[in-house]
């Protein structure tokens, strides 16, 4: 049988878009008390509609979180159809008299991706023993029809509504690709069964914990993109330390900055504004 293709296939549904800004407080205590109602009552009105969905979608959604730490103070995340979507929003919220406040801190583009290791290997096996060629018309359309009928039976996943959790938990990473250990030069196989046995240790915290993994290859810094939502922060460190130490985490996971945030519901950001958590967002 021929070399099969070592790229799985990936299922892709929302674009997706973190914005991390640091909010001017000095500036903002020198704005009138009308001036600041007349942003919050703005703010408010642009936030409401972003969660209630825009577009032709219900999820094309937004959330706010209020971040923890010194990496910033905001965090604005918006799930949206397509990138055109997305940059939309960035315009709708620098015409607002809130952006006068905002100074960016970091930013991450991704999309909502799920790869099909087991019925990659499967597909490609039952292609190339039809003996069809890869990257013909015959075989495209093989591929295409796994893509299809995937990415019907997983629409939930693949386009989701942002869980309505009281925490967040944001970071970025990568699969190493040193010359010791390169995640790329591994077989499908092996790679397969490395993601099997790492799925299984979030599978025991699905109780607790909403995961969305998005691909950011080609769109940012680094190669994914994670979110957990938890009504419980410290179901985060759990998670994140019990996953260490398997395989494919301990050997070849290279991870980015974490950003911690509470969600700020469309009335709970006119009270952030004023230096208040609302009574359900405190700890």
């Amino acid at each position: 049988m021929p070399e099969l293709p070592s790229a799985p296939i990936t299922l892709e549904g929302s674009s997706v878009l973190h914005q991390m800004y640091r909010f001017d407080w000095e500036a903002w205590k020198q704005r009138s008390n009308e001036e600041k109602r007349e942003v919050e009552e703005e703010v408010v009105s642009l936030l409401a509609k972003w969660e209630k969905g825009t577009g032709d979608s219900a999820k094309n959604q937004s959330a706010v979180f209020s971040l923890i730490g010194h990496k910033g103070d905001l965090l604005f995340l918006h799930f949206n159809d397509s990138f055109s979507g997305l940059n939309q929003i960035e315009l709708e919220l620098a015409q607002t008299r809130l952006n006068a406040f905002l100074i960016p801190q970091h930013s991450y583009l991704s999309v909502v991706e799920l790869g099909l290791y087991e019925s990659s290997a499967k597909t490609y096996a039952a292609l190339a023993e039809k003996g069809l060629t890869q990257g013909s018309p015959e075989w495209d359309a093989g591929v295409q029809e796994l893509v299809q009928r995937q990415s019907s039976a997983m629409a939930q996943r693949l386009f989701p509504s942002i869980p309505a959790a009281k925490y967040i938990c944001f970071y970025p990473m990568d699969r190493r690709r040193g010359e010791a250990r390169n995640w790329y030069t591994e077989t499908m196989a092996e790679r397969q069964r490395m993601m099997h046995e790492h799925g299984m240790i979030g599978r025991r915290y699905a109780g607790s914990v909403r995961q969305i993994i998005t691909g950011s290859i080609g769109f940012d810094d680094w190669e994914w993109g994670v979110d957990l939502f938890a009504e419980d922060p410290l179901v985060f460190k759990k998670l994140i330390y019990e996953m260490r130490f398997d395989e494919v985490s301990a050997v070849y996971a290279l991870f980015g900055q974490f950003f911690i945030g509470i969600r700020l519901q469309t009335g709970d950001l006119a009270l952030w504004l004023r230096g208040k958590l609302t009574s359900s967002n405190s700890i």
